[in-house]
């Protein structure tokens, strides 16, 4: 049995994924009526992370950021409390190397095996089975989540200790949000100085600088249409724990400090539950 703490954007289809997959589920949300849909389906809803967790095998987290995710495993009445001996914590939230860290602890503390696997996709792709599933930690706890990232993902790369997911992970958003700012400024450019921007994108086509990723959120950013499959609270979220893990690491990555602010300005604007498409309007010409 798997029990799921966290059913929102990402949550709600892998729990769903990992039903139709002949796993059986209990669900928890903060907000329990996002998990309520998922009892159609067959999953027990719970109450409490205590609740959920209780007597399971597999624990999976899936919540917006570190301080959540800890929130909810510790403590007198937290997951990791109710946890059986021999359960294993498969920590699929993207919350950086210190926030991973703070979950290896906490793991280590109460006895059982954390596997730190936080996934490459959005929304569409979870609800299809597609995401990449990037699994760090000791080599028994991982095949005991096999079947699990076999429902969610189309491909597991299986790296090294816990946190090596984690690091991954921080690389790939590094060029998520560099390829999505830079064209939004891309997309502004071409308007201001007077030209129909999806020439930009028929320039491309086809060739070695096209790629999918940049004509979906360019076209996104042209019909101004920000419906998200990835919040920009969450990439701005995800920019700043890149930022982070430079400054840790005594790297000088100043194009990346300016993503990330550029990014929290857009939520500060009151766009940050809009897709991470959405960070083009700090930088369109004005009308």
């Amino acid at each position: 049995m798997v029990a799921f703490l966290g059913t929102g954007i990402m949550g709600f289809p892998m729990a769903r994924r990992a039903m139709r997959a002949g796993l059986d589920v209990r669900a928890w949300n903060r907000t329990l009526e996002k998990a309520g849909p998922l009892a159609d389906d067959g999953a027990t809803v719970s109450s409490s992370p205590a609740e959920a967790v209780d007597g399971v095998d597999l624990i999976v987290t899936m919540l917006s950021d570190a301080d959540a995710v800890v929130s909810v495993m510790e403590g007198e009445h937290g997951g990791l409390a109710a946890a059986r001996d021999g359960a294993v914590w498969a920590q699929m939230s993207t919350i950086g190397i210190e926030g991973a860290e703070r979950c290896l602890e906490l793991a280590e503390h109460r006895g059982i095996d954390m596997v730190d696997a936080p996934v490459l996709g959005t929304r569409q792709p979870a609800e299809n089975g597609e995401l990449v599933v990037l699994a760090s930690g000791p080599d028994a706890a991982r095949d005991r989540c096999q079947p699990l990232f076999d429902a969610v993902g189309q491909r597991t790369m299986r790296l090294g200790a816990a946190g090596e997911g984690t690091r991954l992970k921080l690389v790939v958003n590094s060029w998520i949000v560099s390829v999505v700012e830079g064209l939004a400024e891309t997309i502004a450019l071409a308007q201001g100085v007077g030209l129909d921007p999806q020439l930009f994108l028929e320039a491309i086509g086809g060739g070695g600088l096209d790629m999918p990723y940049a004509r979906m959120k360019g076209t996104a950013m042209i019909e101004q249409s920000f419906e998200p499959s990835f919040p920009l609270r969450l990439a701005a979220k995800d920019a700043d724990l890149v930022v982070q893990a430079a400054q840790r690491h005594g790297l000088d990555l100043p194009a990346l400090r300016a993503i990330a602010e550029r990014m929290a300005q857009g939520v500060e604007a009151g766009h940050g539950d809009e897709d991470l498409a959405a960070t083009y309007r700090a930088s369109a010409p004005p009308a």
